[in-house]
């Protein structure tokens, strides 16, 4: 009897599951070979709905599909991706990255938070105009870093300043804020 009734279970689990698919072939856009896939004809016609939004093109051009006069289908053109012919300035790249790479001052390195306390107020009185702060990721050393810069060369400046009261002050290179950049 329990046999009867785990075989009648598997029977009825097998039953009710059932999975529509079919098989979609498509080709590839940038080799154009042949990609077969099984998938549910939900999801198929989903993706059809998404690729067909992706392949119109900007500008209220429509897509010529097909030419009654030579029978001829066309393929859609792909829309022009403006790059612009001059090099960006600070204010335009802050605004598409808020964070990115550039450089800061590191003053020195110590081997311990009171130390780095330290320093920090110590640059502070000598440099009241430069943010400050503390590196603790290689730990137990601690790095100081002051003042943002997109470059080297803007950085040159108060590196000097900097040197006269710190000998082992360099320019590494650092994530910075975008805002805070000179």
């Amino acid at each position: 009897m329990r046999n009867l009734i785990k075989i009648f279970s598997i029977l009825s689990l097998f039953g009710f599951y059932r999975v529509e698919a079919q098989q979609v072939v498509q080709r590839d856009t940038l080799s154009g070979t042949e990609l077969i896939m099984t998938m549910d004809p939900k999801v198929s016609a989903a993706l059809e709905g998404i690729e067909g939004k992706c392949s119109k093109t900007t500008g209220g051009n429509s897509v010529r599909e097909n030419n009654t006069d030579s029978g001829i289908v066309g393929a859609p053109k792909p829309p022009k991706i403006y790059v612009p012919s001059r090099e960006l300035t600070n204010a335009e790249i802050c605004r598409k990255n808020p964070r990115i790479l550039g450089f800061k001052i590191q003053i020195t390195t110590v081997k311990s938070n009171e130390e780095a306390n330290e320093v920090k107020s110590y640059f502070r009185k000598r440099f009241p105009n430069l943010k400050v702060e503390t590196d603790a990721s290689l730990r137990p050393n601690y790095k100081i870093l002051a003042g943002s810069y997109f470059t080297k060369q803007s950085a040159a400046s108060d590196l000097s300043k900097i040197r006269e009261y710190f000998k082992s002050a360099i320019a590494v290179q650092y994530r910075i804020f975008c805002s805070e950049a000179k």
